[in-house]
Parts: C-alpha cells; structure tokens; sequence
C-alpha cells in the first residue's frame, strides 16, 4: 500500500514561537521552513508514499515545497490545524477516493524513510492509526485508511485524543525519528542527536544551542 501524506504547515512568520528560548525572532522563520522541507524530503523518499500534499498559505513555503515535489493545496479554510487537514484530505480523495491518506507533522527534520515506511506499513491494519510523539503527549502521525477519514484532533493532549476517537494506538519501537517532533529548545537539541536533515544541519549550525 502506497499512501499520500497531508502536512500541514502555518504560515512561517508565526511558526515555532516555542523556540524562542533558542531561535532570535528573526530566524525562526527559516528554521520552520527547513524543518519542512527535510521533512517533506524524507517523506518523498519513502517507498512507502506515494506523495505528498503540503497543506499552507505561506508562498514562499509554497514555492519551496514544490520545487521538491510536493504538491501544494491553499488552506482555504483558514480554520487552523484541522479544518486544514480535513480540507487536503478531501482535495486529496476528490480525485482519488480509495487513496490512504496519513497527516504528517511537519517538524520531524530527522526524518528517516525507512522508520517512516515501518510506521505506514503497521497503520495500513487499521481502520484508523496514530503514532504519539516523543514527548507521549502529542501526535507526529495519524493514518486513514481507504474508505475512512482521518478525523484529526491535534492540538493539547492530541495522543489521549485520538485515542478517544477510535484511532488505534501504534506501539512501535526503533522509529525515533517519526516520533521528534520540534516545538523546543530541546526537542531540537533531541533531534540533532538523532541526525537532522541538510537544511536543518545549516540552520542550526547559526544557532546558539544552549547546553543542558
């Protein structure tokens, strides 16, 4: 099974506030964008995905994401994390009904192909499946099946909210780099070890990384 991925991205001015602790406000834009683009990069390189559809109203990620291949889809809704998500999906299944389709975050800039494939594979036995992120709080990746919606609820406590949902939990070992997401300091200090994409390395490579 080969699925299509929705990775929403907000504009990138107002993106990664969290980092503030370690990003000037001036960079954090660009950090943001290269979280992207070495996590749609990686997704792409999945034998696992078929593509990918970036979610934003940002142009200038826009244009960035689509020079790699991904294609873009308008937030037309405007409605935040998952009016966005529900609205590519439907745009991804107008044309293609049976399509699985899984919501990717778009902060994973240690991305591995392979970790990503592991994951898909084990959603495709569900109706509906998600894999918590590092923190075990949050969600990096929830996955909808043919004939089902995604029906995301990101956002505050999304793990125990998509459990609640019905969504089947993924118990996973050794896929580290589906699970990091980056919304801190530490959480990028995390992700570094684990191996950051190039666009990521270049960037971080301005930063001040504080120690622990």
């Amino acid at each position: 099974m080969q699925w299509t991925l929705v990775v929403p991205l907000k504009p990138l001015a107002r993106a990664k506030s969290r980092l503030s602790d370690t990003a000037a406000d001036g960079l954090r834009p660009g950090l943001a964008l290269a979280f992207a683009l070495d996590t749609v990069a990686a997704a792409l390189a999945c034998p696992a995905v078929k593509d990918v559809a970036v979610v934003t109203g940002d142009a200038l990620a826009g244009r960035e994401l689509g020079a790699l291949g991904a294609h873009i889809v308008g937030d037309e809704p405007g409605g935040g994390l998952n009016a966005a998500l529900a609205h590519a999906a439907g745009v991804v299944r107008t044309s293609r009904p049976e399509t699985p389709v899984a919501a990717l975050n778009a902060d994973l800039p240690a991305l591995r192909p392979l970790e990503l494939a592991r994951v898909l594979d084990a959603a495709a036995e569900f109706p509906r499946a998600f894999l918590p992120d590092a923190a075990k709080i949050g969600t990096t990746l929830l996955a909808a099946s043919p004939g089902h919606e995604l029906r995301s609820a990101f956002g505050t406590d999304s793990r125990a909210r998509h459990r609640t949902s019905g969504a089947v939990e993924l118990l996973l070992d050794a896929v580290d780099s589906v699970r990091q997401d980056v919304d801190t300091g530490a959480d990028l200090r995390a992700a570094l070890v684990l191996g950051v994409g190039p666009r990521t390395a270049a960037m971080a490579a301005r930063l001040l990384i504080k120690e622990q």
